[in-house]
């Protein structure tokens, strides 16, 4: 596993690690994103689709009520779920899980919420706030495939 801490200060060093995970993305790749309310998963998600889209201004809400938003990238289609509600794991077939899977990159706010079906192979990055200060705290974590791929990028 590929493990490293990283301190975010600002809402553009998030825009910057968002910059610097985007390339690394392909087909079949799923990003978790864990974290309490609050604390910065959406806002990393917008950065990341707005990077891959080269779009700064694409319009990326939150999937919170609709649970899956999906767009349509020049590389690949992005998938962005939040599981947030869901109340059994086998709920995100429903959702067009599969085919996510299958044929585009996942990216994934809740991802605990999949329990069983969590892939083996996945970024997951676990955004906390930092102890007595403003800044958050970024733990990029590799599994798999990824592993390999994160060891070759300067995070």
């Amino acid at each position: 596993m590929f493990t490293k801490k990283i301190i975010i200060k600002s809402e553009k060093d998030t825009i910057n690690l968002a910059k610097k995970i985007g390339p690394l993305l392909k087909k079949k790749d799923i990003v978790a994103l864990n974290g309490d309310l609050g604390a910065g998963k959406t806002f990393f998600s917008r950065a990341l689709i707005r990077n891959l889209s080269n779009n700064d201004t694409q319009e990326v809400p939150s999937p919170t009520f609709t649970l899956v938003q999906f767009y349509d990238l020049p590389e690949f289609t992005l998938w962005h779920f939040d599981l947030y509600r869901i109340k059994h794991p086998e709920e995100v077939y429903d959702l067009g899980w599969e085919d996510a899977c299958y044929d585009g990159v996942v990216l994934v706010e809740w991802p605990q919420k999949l329990e069983h079906l969590t892939p083996k192979d996945r970024l997951e990055i676990e955004i906390s706030f930092e102890e007595n200060s403003s800044n958050r705290i970024a733990l990029i974590k590799g599994y798999g495939e990824m592993k390999e791929r994160l060891n070759g990028i300067n995070l």
